[in-house]
């Protein structure tokens, strides 16, 4: 008789808050160092089995690993992609925090929307919650190291200087505009276009099947912006008007969430000329939308945004970036929908299956 009252206690822990098997719920609204977001993303792949999956695909200067979430269901199919990164400015700890967000926000809609179930049968998200891991980890060790931006790579021979700036790094335009030859600045892009490792990764990742994406969307911070291609004032995008009009209906989106107002446009129109970004470095692959998130706020806080600030920054941001990705869908998906109903509707009538005969 003692096995069953053995069963019964070990029920009855589990049950509990103080359980045994319980885990301590992710805060996602406060700022993690890198060793718990990288738990996180064990974690998370563990949790979603058949939908997320932790990939490798790069290495930092200092030799630590980058990772990416792959989230989508497997379909058997060969299916179109989604591109997120955070984190690539190693200050702007809001951008890993809100990548965190967006890849919990999608696994809980998943469930029960299906939309979002739609979206993740015919494509797959590539999220990766920091991208520049060295810089990340640098401005965790004190007050004076917090506001780091570059990654953490050497200067040139005979410089004592540290770090490349890596989105003025990427082969778009390199090194024409908004940018230093000086390794001592914070906008150094490098001694040649795709230098650094951190933007090799991306450059192999995404270069290499650049038909695959819909759209590539990475996380900044300051300023409350959209920004798309192209960061050189004498480069316009064939679909400029286009993307205008999904960075207009992004900010709409996201001011319903908080009532918080982002600017939309090019940046040499609402911020200043750069060149060598990964956002025009993407749409220089033919991938169609092309996005920089600069999340809040405008200049009170900075890169510092407090805590409490995290969720609705997040909330925002997450309805602006839902509402990009969900034109790349429909846009896509739903032609090839409309295409097969016609095929569909001309193979009957070629058989002389009418609608009166399907009753």
């Amino acid at each position: 008789m003692l096995w069953p009252a053995l069963l019964s206690l070990v029920t009855l822990l589990s049950a509990t808050s103080g359980g045994v098997t319980e885990r301590a719920e992710y805060d996602y609204y406060k700022y993690h160092p890198m060793l718990e977001i990288s738990q996180w993303m064990d974690q998370v792949a563990m949790d979603h089995p058949g939908v997320v999956t932790v990939m490798k695909y790069g290495q930092t200067y200092e030799k630590r690993t980058i990772r990416l979430l792959k989230i989508g269901l497997n379909t058997g199919e060969k299916k179109k992609a989604i591109w997120m990164d955070c984190g690539i400015h190693a200050r702007e700890w809001i951008a890993p925090a809100f990548c965190q967000y967006f890849v919990s926000q999608i696994l809980k809609a998943h469930k029960t929307d299906l939309k979002m179930q739609e979206m993740l049968k015919n494509m797959d998200f590539y999220v990766t919650p920091v991208l520049n891991i060295d810089g990340y980890i640098y401005t965790w060790e004190n007050n004076a190291t917090r506001l780091w931006r570059k990654n953490r790579s050497p200067g040139p021979l005979g410089n004592s200087c540290t770090g490349v700036d890596l989105n003025r790094n990427f082969d778009a335009n390199w090194g024409t505009v908004g940018v230093s030859v000086n390794c001592s600045s914070e906008i150094y892009c490098g001694s040649q276009p795709v230098s650094e490792p951190e933007a090799q990764a991306v450059t192999y990742f995404v270069g290499t099947r650049p038909q695959e994406f819909l759209c590539f969307l990475t996380i900044h911070s300051y300023g409350q912006l959209l920004l798309l291609p192209y960061g050189h004032p004498n480069f316009t995008a064939s679909n400029y008007q286009e993307m205008m009009e999904v960075g207009l209906g992004a900010a709409d989106a996201i001011r319903k969430v908080h009532g918080m107002n982002y600017r939309v446009g090019t940046s040499p129109d609402v911020l200043y000329p750069n060149s060598g970004s990964s956002r025009d470095w993407a749409r220089m692959q033919e991938i169609p939308f092309s996005f920089t998130f600069e999340l809040r706020d405008n200049g009170t806080f900075g890169f510092e945004l407090p805590e409490d600030e995290i969720r609705p920054a997040c909330e925002e941001a997450y309805s602006g970036a839902l509402h990009i990705i969900t034109y790349a869908h429909d846009k896509t998906f739903s032609g090839a929908v409309a295409t097969a109903a016609a095929t569909l509707s001309i193979m009957l009538l070629a058989v002389g299956v009418t609608g009166n005969s399907l009753l």
